[in-house]
């Protein structure tokens, strides 16, 4: 962050002092981090005391400034120096919890009785937009990300091509929430010269108050599926929602749009932006890929072309929806300066940054583990099961497969169908082994449709919890095999695709 007196924090969201004299704000300067956890607290930083699940922030208060803290944002007075804003009544478009927190912050608002969270999160997002502002004086270049699935990679592939151009500034994991965002925003500095922001949403409105934070000079949309259609209704409502990123976006700046995904090339009449078109099939896209292959292990490579020139591009990345990824990251990095030859580089180089996100692992005992179980939606399920199925046969000799599914959450009304739909379609792919995690409807569904599609014997199976299915495959994995473990991350499948890595075989 920008350094910034105590005094000009409080002007900046509208609070008041408290436990400090005008004329002691006005020496205290915050030149530290902004972190909500009292533990995280650096010398000359600014404690946010947010209501949790569990805890109140309040209560860590004066232990964050005995730690460094140079101040606390508070809703109440804290016996320390403090900017205190008064509760606030939740506006679920302004602040609203989205399904991906950042680590310790689920809960903020769901146990905010007394607005006292909301109070902390609206100041903090005051504080963001004016830091972005300044820094955008400065040159800083802001790039937001949306799309129902694939943000998290394609944020840090494109930090990964940013990172030879200047310094970058990209949230940890899926920080993309009324939290995260504004927080990631507050780690830029003077110095920083690309900050780039994952932006998700459970209602229409949600991407377009985080716009307001920071304003993107480039925005892309990544896709539109059905993540969050119990909360949306349609995809036509989630298609809209997304387009409130590159209506963001001014004159001045780029929105660049998955031509592949009609609902995104759609998005074209929506924005005042000079658009650019990223695909591996439309018809005229301005970042393209072409002979596109997978090694053994789904790692993709493509020939990239950007205009007139082309460039061979290996990723280290797995699955063949990276390569879409992938073209998203190009054309932000074209955007910014970089060569062909360099994106190439970089993305050579970039493999998987963010946790339980198609990490691929091979144990001493020669089992495969692909750990995808943070977060799962029809599309991004589907994306998993085809990697799975092209690392059992893309070499020699075959491998089995097993994929351990937990559930989708938030489909609605369509969570039924969906979850047949990935059990059916894990056997159209050859699935060696599927293993439902769970004991609800969905999961039953799911396999209910494995077993319809043609799964017989014990080729599909259901387990109540993640212990029953490790202790399952310990007791069937054998040398050579490959897993996939993927859910959302409410399902609590990471732990399990962790241990399953690291014990190399009982």
């Amino acid at each position: 962050m920008i350094e910034l007196t105590l005094a000009q924090v409080a002007e900046i969201v509208g609070g008041r002092l408290s436990d400090v004299s005008a004329a002691e704000a006005e020496r205290i300067r915050i030149t530290g981090t902004v972190e909500f956890d009292s533990r995280a607290v650096t010398e000359g930083g600014l404690f946010l005391a947010l209501p949790g699940a569990r805890t109140d922030g309040h209560d860590f208060a004066a232990a964050a400034v005995e730690s460094g803290a140079a101040a606390v944002l508070a809703a109440r007075p804290v016996g320390v120096p403090a900017v205190v804003v008064d509760p606030v009544v939740v506006d679920p478009v302004v602040v609203d919890p989205v399904v991906e927190h950042p680590a310790g912050t689920a809960g903020v608002l769901e146990h905010d009785a007394d607005g006292s969270g909301a109070a902390v999160l609206a100041a903090l997002a005051k504080l963001a937009a004016a830091v972005a502002a300044k820094l955008v004086e400065g040159g800083l270049t802001i790039i937001g990300i949306t799309g129902s699935s694939g943000k998290t990679s394609t944020k840090d592939l494109i930090a990964a091509v940013l990172a030879p151009l200047g310094e970058v500034i990209a949230p940890p994991g899926s920080f993309n929430n009324e939290l995260g965002h504004p927080w990631t925003v507050l780690r830029a500095t003077e110095s920083t010269d690309y900050l780039v922001l994952e932006m998700s949403a459970r209602h229409p409105g949600n991407i377009a108050a985080l716009a307001r934070i920071a304003t993107p000079a480039i925005g892309a949309v990544l896709n539109v599926g059905t993540a969050h259609l119990g909360e949306f209704g349609s995809r036509e409502a989630i298609a809209a929602t997304k387009s409130e990123l590159v209506q963001a976006v001014p004159e001045s700046g780029v929105a660049i749009l998955n031509a592949d995904d009609p609902a995104v090339a759609a998005m074209a009449d929506k924005t005042v932006a000079r658009v650019v078109r990223v695909g591996r099939d439309a018809p005229g896209a301005d970042v393209s890929a072409d002979s596109i292959s997978l090694d053994p292990l789904a790692r993709p490579t493509f020939t990239l072309r950007a205009g007139a020139e082309t460039v061979p591009v290996t990723l280290a990345v797995h699955g063949d929806h990276q390569v879409s990824n992938a073209l998203i990251a190009a054309a932000v990095a074209l955007e910014c300066g970089a060569t062909p030859q360099q994106i190439a580089a970089a993305l050579a180089a970039a493999g998987p940054v963010s946790r339980h996100r198609m990490q691929v692992s091979t144990r001493a005992d020669g089992v495969t583990v692909v750990n995808d179980a943070y977060n799962a939606n029809p599309d991004s399920m589907q994306a998993g099961l085809k990697a799975l199925a092209w690392m059992s046969r893309g070499g020699t000799p075959k491998r089995r497969s097993f994929a351990v599914l937990g559930e989708m959450a938030e489909l609605g009304e369509d969570a039924i169908t969906e979850h047949d739909r990935i059990g059916r379609l894990a056997v159209r792919l050859d699935v060696s082994r599927l293993i439902v995690v769970g004991s609800g409807r969905p999961m039953s569904a799911m396999l209910h449709g494995a077993v319809m599609e043609g799964s017989w014997g014990s080729e599909a199976t259901q387990v109540a919890d993640a212990d029953a299915a490790l202790a399952l495959l310990r007791d069937e994995l054998r040398p050579g095999d490959v897993v996939l473990v993927k859910a959302s991350n409410s399902a609590g499948l990471g732990a399990l695709a962790e241990t399953l890595a690291t014990e190399g075989g009982r």
